[in-house]
């Protein structure tokens, strides 16, 4: 049949089988139009077919997509670029790409951890990169020195036992954040700070509201976890980022406002490079927020008898707060010296202690390990109480036998039925799990279908296939055939120009298609 395919302001039709490919299409086109084409480790270079407002993809057959004789084809030619590197985010299981040119390979290791809390929003002190061997990236480095290529996946490994936490303050959930708080009084303080700054850079305004209640400023600096703050030399420089510096960076108005009426002293806020919010706002394009910063700093501060400023306001008010400090210190001249961390306190230096940034559960990292060693001493202690009553009794009879530690805990434990887990969309779904969210959006259907659909029956041997072959269709398509329909009838909505029933028609006929090549 012959077909019609619109490229670059021409159209030229194309003698093509019914049972042809888009990808043989492709071929074809790029030979008569010579259209340079590439694929490498850094981008690529490719065609695109359009039919009916919907984006063909390389293993359908024209036929089985509705396109006739004489319909018209649109060819566009599409160029990406290709991430240099991927971060794997443990907390959140998502690869978050890391684009660049190849010289970024060449920077130091602290570069690539702002660019990775830009995108993910974590703290620099929260986390370390590591390899795909498990190697742990120091900031001090060159990316080069870990013989690294375009496109590996680093992981992101956080503080043991702060993945719960983590997941609540992305959420915005208070209470889960409450619960996941250390018993630790300087780790408690830091992560109150860790958390205003995860909410400032997505926006929950009741979790910062109650954190701000629990002594949280949106001018503090995050800075490093006690167990870090004798290493003072190795702190990456944008640990002095407050978060009011998270929200300008986001673009999240609605914290600006929040953090600017609980302190003016927002407006002046500066980052190690000396940005205020207002510079941060300009750098990354956030036009509300320009706006609002720029009518508040040439506000006017209102007394009963005079008015100051907003700017000359800030600067009495930064000289205050700096006097009373200096007063502050003359007092404790005379005093002992009082240090954050005291003696005892645990000091992690790079690649010399153990390290507590692998991503441990809660569980993990605190009650599990303490759990199995309190059940095995107290069974211990039993077992050997009984034992000495025995002995000092002088009973006569059997020998009492006690079964061994390993039997007790395996008759202890009584078999469970197994619980299904769900995963939280939005931060614990992986690709095929958003794909399928999406088409039961799109698409839905009744609980339980009663009628087959007209294609069920055109299969040979209905009842075999239905007790044998949709197991196997299962295992390889990797969706229930309830799923599989759904996909379908999704992807056919996307010719959008085409009527409903053609869409049906057009899922039918993929989801036959598919079927069908399961089954041989």
């Amino acid at each position: 049949m012959k077909v019609f395919v619109a490229f670059e302001g021409l159209c030229e039709s194309f003698d093509i089988f019914p049972e042809d490919t888009v990808k043989d299409v492709k071929l074809m086109i790029k030979d008569y139009f010579h259209v340079p084409l590439s694929e490498d480790k850094q981008g690529r270079r490719y065609l695109e077919l359009i039919y009916a407002g919907a984006v063909l993809k390389d293993s359908w057959i024209l036929a089985d997509v509705g396109i006739s004789v004489s319909s018209t084809i649109k060819c566009v030619i599409k160029e990406e670029d290709k991430p240099v590197l991927y971060v794997y985010n443990t907390v959140t299981h998502e690869k978050v790409p890391i684009m660049g040119k190849i010289y970024l390979l060449s920077a130091k290791v602290s570069q690539l951890k702002t660019m990775v809390t830009l995108k993910c929003g974590f703290p620099n002190s929260i986390y370390c990169l590591r390899t795909p061997e498990g190697r742990e990236m120091y900031d001090c480095n060159i990316l080069s020195d870990y013989q690294l290529d375009i496109g590996t996946s680093l992981h992101l490994d956080v503080w043991d036992g702060w993945k719960e936490f983590l997941t609540g303050c992305l959420l915005g959930n208070k209470h889960k954040v409450q619960h996941y708080l250390s018993k630790e009084k300087p780790v408690v303080n830091y992560q109150k700070r860790v958390a205003l700054y995860l909410a400032a850079f997505c926006g929950h305004l009741q979790l910062s509201a109650w954190l701000l209640k629990q002594g949280a400023r949106p001018t503090e600096a995050v800075g490093v976890h006690p167990y870090r703050e004798w290493c003072q030399d190795s702190r990456h420089p944008d640990v002095a980022k407050c978060p009011v510096h998270a929200a300008a960076e986001a673009g999240q108005l609605m914290m600006l406002k929040a953090f600017v009426n609980y302190s003016i002293l927002c407006l002046e806020c500066q980052t190690s490079a000396g940005q205020t919010p207002l510079q941060l706002c300009i750098q990354y394009k956030h036009k509300d927020c320009v706006l609002y910063l720029v009518t508040k700093m040439w506000s006017v501060v209102s007394y009963p008898n005079f008015s100051l400023p907003a700017k000359i306001y800030i600067k009495l008010k930064l000289w205050l707060l700096k006097a009373q400090n200096n007063i502050c210190r003359m007092k404790r001249r005379n005093q002992t010296a009082v240090f954050r961390t005291r003696v005892g306190d645990i000091v992690l230096v790079d690649g010399f202690t153990k390290p507590k940034m692998t991503s441990k559960s809660f569980y993990q990292a605190t009650v599990k390990n303490s759990g199995k060693k309190q059940l095995n001493n107290l069974l211990q202690r039993r077992q050997e109480a009984y034992c000495r009553k025995a002995s000092e009794g002088n009973q006569k009879g059997p020998n009492l036998k006690f079964p061994p530690l390993g039997d007790a805990n395996k008759s202890a434990k009584k078999p469970q039925p197994k619980k299904r887990s769900r995963k939280k969309c939005g931060f614990l779904c992986n690709e095929e799990n958003m794909d399928q969210n999406m088409c039961l959006a799109r698409v839905p259907l009744p609980p339980i279908s009663i009628l087959k659909p007209p294609y069920y029956y055109s299969i040979p041997d209905a009842k075999f296939l239905l007790n044998s072959s949709l197991e196997s269709f299962s295992e390889h398509s990797g969706r229930t055939p309830r799923e599989n329909a759904i996909y379908y009838l999704a992807l056919a909505s996307a010719f959008k120009e085409k009527p409903w029933l053609q869409q049906l028609s057009i899922a039918r006929t993929l989801a036959k298609k598919s079927i069908s090549k399961s089954v041989c």
